[in-house]
């Protein structure tokens, strides 16, 4: 397949990893559906930290494309792990600056 091809289905599946992390911490951890637990997440400013969290299950991904050597799909499953990053990093100033 073509490199741009592969680095789109690592992304895809490191999103649907980063959701299904989220979703299984939020589903084993607390007491609230998803859509509730992610409005108290924001409202209680944690929402940075329940994305991380949920990010944690990249790994999992990461390492089984390199194990197989497929290089492009680990290298989108690690651009979406920064842009989540990034995401993160936006909250958390939104929460300090108050913006």
């Amino acid at each position: 397949m073509k490199p741009k091809k592969e680095i789109l289905i690592g992304v895809l599946v490191g999103l649907i990893a980063n959701i299904a992390g989220v979703y299984l911490y939020v589903a084993f951890f607390t007491d609230y559906d998803l859509a509730s637990a992610l409005r108290k997440a924001y409202d209680d400013k944690f929402l940075g930290g329940l994305i991380a969290i949920g990010a944690a299950a990249n790994f999992l991904p990461f390492f089984v494309y390199l194990k197989k050597d497929q290089v492009f799909r680990a290298r989108g499953v690690l651009i979406l792990s920064i842009l989540m990053a990034v995401v993160i990093l936006f909250l958390k100033a939104k929460e300090i600056y108050e913006l």
